[in-house]
């Protein structure tokens, strides 16, 4: 656990390093300052609106009290057990299954299940998927996945701006030269790329640690095991519709990847290896 919060720490800080120097390349002391106030705007905006606006991607509704009430005393006993408020439960209308959380701290947070998840899952199993939604909470992992992809944004709006700097007459650096055209086109996609490929492995990160938290959580490693398994075969026989149908930009929220029937090299997943998320579940469970 420690070494994935210090993975993140690190992949977090050279991505924020990223946005700087390439605000100080940009534009010297100027650059930086607008590089630093541009995250600090989408951070905030993406900290306090993020959820409401997923929730309502999706068409979400208040889980229902009295037809759900065994996944409301699910969630009591596992926010109990980890020490959290109690999350508003919603429920989407749609056959993918799948379930995510959302929400900026513990005391705003939600936890979103479909009705897919809830056709194929028996209760052990989603009791499994619950904690780990609900151990994202607990670790602030939407914390942590709003910062990284609002750096990775600014970055991405940087590159096209030096773009067409670089279209338009170059780059001029601190000292007040005309800058290489060429390396100020390589920044300009090199950049994006590796901010990209930084972002996805934190989501990467943080989804091995929702298991690993999730299954403590739970005492069940292997029911939380099995649910991957069911969730990503069904994700691999899904045929999209336009009632499945998933924003590419909230896919790393997902407990299993939505478009695992794409194929996409693990590098560029947001999520990671499923057989890697079950072997290590099965190996917390050999060592209880």
């Amino acid at each position: 656990m420690l070494l994935n919060q210090l993975k993140t720490a690190l992949l977090l800080g050279t991505l924020s390093a990223i946005l700087f120097l390439f605000g100080y390349w940009f534009g010297g002391t100027h650059g930086l300052m607008m590089m630093f106030i541009m995250s600090l705007l989408m951070n905030f905006f993406a900290y306090f609106y993020s959820d409401r606006m997923v929730l309502a991607m999706y068409g979400a509704k208040p889980l229902d009290k009295a037809k759900f009430a065994n996944i409301y005393e699910m969630v009591e006993e596992l926010c109990f057990q980890a020490k959290l408020p109690m999350p508003k439960l919603w429920y989407i209308a749609t056959p993918m299954a799948n379930a995510f959380a959302t929400g900026r701290n513990p005391e705003h947070a939600s936890v979103a299940v479909t009705q897919g998840i809830l056709d194929i899952l028996d209760d052990n199993e989603l009791r499994g998927v619950l904690a780990h939604e609900i151990s994202h909470i607990k670790n602030r992992d939407i914390l942590v996945a709003t910062v990284a992809a609002t750096i990775a944004t600014a970055i991405g709006y940087l590159a096209h701006m030096l773009q067409w700097a670089t279209i338009f007459g170059g780059v001029r650096g601190r000292d007040g030269e005309r800058g290489s055209g060429l390396g100020a086109l390589l920044a300009a996609i090199i950049m994006p790329i590796a901010a990209t490929l930084i972002q996805l492995a934190i989501s990467r990160s943080r989804e091995y640690l929702a298991d690993e938290t999730g299954a403590k959580t739970c005492h069940d490693p292997l029911a939380l095991a099995s649910a991957l398994e069911k969730l990503h075969g069904s994700a691999k026989a899904q045929h999209r519709t336009p009632e499945t149908a998933v924003e590419s930009t909230t896919a790393s929220l997902f407990i299993v990847n939505p478009f695992t029937a794409s194929r996409m090299v693990n590098l560029f997943s947001t999520h990671p290896p499923m057989e890697k998320r079950v072997e290590r579940l099965r190996a917390m469970a050999m060592k209880r």
